[in-house]
């Protein structure tokens, strides 16, 4: 791939010698080539386009490293005789300039600019599916009748609408353009294209029979009716005039009772106050602007872009149901994943209900239409059931090794990467990069800070950020702007917090994970403060970053490298028990009857049984601390407790051990071991008072399986159902 670079009128500190040291770097990184280096450019999108425009010619892949004038660039390309098509060979473009080009360290910034041109450079990751949407028009606007009627009038052509009148008050047109209900909103649910609006109505007024004579509005005393057609209930003193004026068309009538309606609509326009929908994220299709103008004006092009045809979006999401750890046997355990999503596309299937025979487990359904794509879900899943796939833990994974790499062969040290949105984060980081090349007091975007754009910065999460130092970055930090949910906050603290706790437990001196929070161009000067903070204690020896598609996997692969190259590590690291997704469990000897009850609810096999003897056995690796053996224990003896166990360099939380064991009661019969004394004792207690056991047939419960069956056959007093 040959690459075009250009000094921005000589903005940049960009010459062919200072960008030896990226060409090194580039010819030793895999899938990354430094053709095209050996030229600087001054004014690539103006006087030399020329020089583009053969480069768009040759046919050879290109990248392009401005992102300023892509739209001019690939209008030249269209133009350029001889070039192919944008659909054969795309031209890819990366931002140099305001992501450290133009910063007061730029003349040292060539590490990174050898990292974002390698990772520019990278093949684009595997398409996933994709969710459909069908949209024919039908528009629903909920509200009073002035606010309806300036709605109408910008979307009466392009969309087919059903005005919703909440309340008496303003005016509807003369003329019956659009169908008009009038009532309180009850439900509403749904998604573009597939809306399912409820309501109730209890005016007098039927809006279908009226015809909008007026004659109800000159004959009420009060002014209780206005020209949105409705009563005004609170004024109204009982004069019924109204009635008489209307008797021909019988549009009104006190004595109705309160009409229930429902409809289904593609878009929803809610001129409200108080929205439908209560999450950050509402469902797609959905509008709420209450009295803002601008918000109504940004809404009504929304809409009209939405208004007919069929809509493609990625499904960013994949569910492996075999690793769930919600529920098993109707019992809830991990709830992270519905808690945390703020447009509550997801969902609890903990019932049994039309599931297979014997299938104990229960789940949860992510609904891929209301699913915006923030990725939270998996970053906050401790078994990995959940995962992002857009891209996936693997392409980004290899995203990043690629960075760290060609940032290291270039010389770079300390790295920070700083994830941030595509949208308002990568809008925060330019105003950035401007105010250093036009501000003393800014310094921009430092040399050893690499930008990462993410679809949605909570997207990543624990096991990529500790892959990463594990890979020689020096910090993982995460740029926050108003894009991001209350909940999406609260989960990246929770686990960041868990994964320092990890590196401090290991010895890693310094802050090695931070959320920087930031409004807009306001909040520059914290940003270019919080930019600078001094490295963190890495890895001597980086690992490459091998990301799985199992999010354990990736997790314990960089927890081995980490321990490894620990300074000092603990045995045993306390996390904090928040979105701890390691640790083991506390059982209370003194009340387990080892029922193995536990075991069986288990989703991640971490608890097992013993076939030899009676045994409760526990691989720590596999527990993801959902509580469902807790929460299934019927003798309350077990109890969490958040960790990551080191001893042993890490191998004895990869094996088996026993946490509670007990000699076997053995049959009074035949001295066969089938149970424990705990757990016969208890059921001795609970069955004494049971009709099938009392006398002689009571010493049955001490008996084995085998013994038992035998015992009730052989007695010749034994009533048996041939007798009957």
């Amino acid at each position: 791939m040959k690459t075009l670079i250009c000094d921005c009128n000589r903005t940049m500190p960009l010459t062919p010698q200072s960008l030896a040291p990226v060409s090194q770097a580039l010819a030793k990184t895999p899938l990354a080539s430094a053709e095209g280096l050996e030229t600087v450019h001054t004014l690539l999108c103006r006087r030399e386009a020329g020089a583009f425009q053969r480069a768009a010619a040759s046919g050879e892949p290109l990248l392009v490293a401005c992102t300023q004038e892509s739209r001019l660039f690939l209008a030249l390309a269209e133009q350029t005789e001889g070039a192919p098509s944008l659909a054969e060979r795309p031209i890819r473009f990366v931002n140099i300039r305001e992501s450290g080009g133009w910063s007061k360290d730029a003349k040292a910034a060539a590490p990174k600019l050898a990292a974002l041109l390698a990772a520019a450079q990278l093949p684009d990751p595997e398409p996933v599916a994709t969710v459909g949407y069908r949209s024919q028009g039908r528009c629903l606007v909920i509200g009073g009748a002035d606010a309806a009627a300036r709605a109408v009038a910008m979307l009466a052509d392009s969309l087919e609408l059903t005005l919703l009148l909440d309340r008496a008050g303003g005016a509807l047109p003369q003329a019956r353009e659009q169908a008009v209900q009038a009532g309180r909103l009850t439900r509403l649910a749904g998604w573009l294209g597939a809306f399912k609006a409820e309501w109730e109505s209890s005016n007098p007024i039927d809006l279908d029979l009226c015809t909008r004579c007026n004659a109800c509005i000159d004959a009420c005393p009060e002014g209780a009716i206005d020209f949105s057609y409705q009563i005004d209930l609170a004024a109204c003193r009982s004069h019924r005039d109204c009635v008489k004026a209307c008797a021909a068309a019988g549009a009104i009538d006190f004595q109705r009772a309160p009409q229930r309606s429902e409809a289904e609509f593609d878009l929803v326009l809610d001129l409200r106050e108080a929205p439908a929908f209560s999450m950050h994220q509402p469902p797609q299709g959905y509008f709420h602007v209450g009295g803002d103008e601008r918000k109504l004006v940004a809404a009504v092009l929304e809409l009209r872009a939405l208004g007919r045809g069929e809509f493609e979006k990625p499904k960013y999401v994949q569910y492996r149901p075999r690793l769930c750890a919600h529920s098993r046997n109707e019992r809830i355990g991990c709830s992270a994943c519905i808690e945390v999503c703020s447009a509550r596309a997801i969902r609890s299937d903990a019932s049994r209900k039309g599931k297979a025979k014997g299938d104990s487990a229960g789940g949860i359904v992510v609904e891929p239409h209301l699913c915006v794509g923030c990725g939270a879900c998996s970053t906050v899943c401790p078994s990995g059931a959940l995962a992002f796939g857009y891209p996936g833990a693997v392409d980004q994974g290899k995203r990043w090794r690629t960075l760290l790499g060609a940032y290291a062969r270039a010389g770079g040290k300390d790295a920070a990467l700083l994830l941030h949105s595509e949208g308002a984060g990568a809008r925060i980081i330019g105003e950035l990069g401007r105010a250093a090349r036009t501000d003393a007091s800014i310094h921009g975007v430092p040399a050893r800070v690499l930008p990462v754009a993410l679809w949605h910065t909570a997207s990543t999460g624990i096991e990529l950020w500790l892959a990463a130092i594990a890979a020689g970055a020096s910090q993982v930090w995460v740029l926050l702007s108003e894009e991001e949910a209350p909940e999406y906050r609260e989960a990246l603290a929770e686990q960041m917090a868990v994964a320092q706790a990890i590196l401090a437990g290991l010895g890693y001196r310094g802050e090695h994970f931070k959320c920087i929070a930031v409004r807009d161009a306001r909040d520059l000067a914290e940003l270019d403060a919080a930019l600078r903070t001094n490295p963190a204690q890495g890895v001597a020896q980086p690992a490459p970053l091998a990301a799985q598609a199992e999010k354990r996997a990736t997790l314990e692969i960089a927890l081995d490298h980490l321990l490894a190259q620990a300074p000092a590590p603990a045995e045993s690291i306390e996390l904090p028990r928040a979105g701890a997704p390691l640790g083991t469990l506390a059982v209370d000897g003194a009340k387990c009857t080892l029922c193995l009850s536990c075991v069986g609810a288990c989703p991640e096999g971490a608890l097992l049984d013993n076939p030899e003897k009676p045994q409760l056995r526990f691989i720590e690796k596999n527990c993801v601390q959902c509580g469902l053996c807790a929460i299934t224990c019927p003798e309350d003896a077990i109890v969490l407790q958040p960790r990551l166990w080191l001893a042993d360099g890490g191998k004895a939380r990869k094996s088996a051990r026993v946490l509670a064991e007990a000699e076997p009661y053995r049959c009074i019969r035949c001295g066969k071991p089938f149970g424990t004394l705990r757990a016969i004792e208890a059921m001795m207690l609970k069955l004494a008072g049971h009709s099938a056991f009392q006398g002689e047939a009571a010493k049955r419960l001490q008996m084995c399986a085998d013994c038992r069956v035998i015992d009730i056959h052989s007695n010749p007093n034994e009533i048996k159902i041939t007798d009957l």
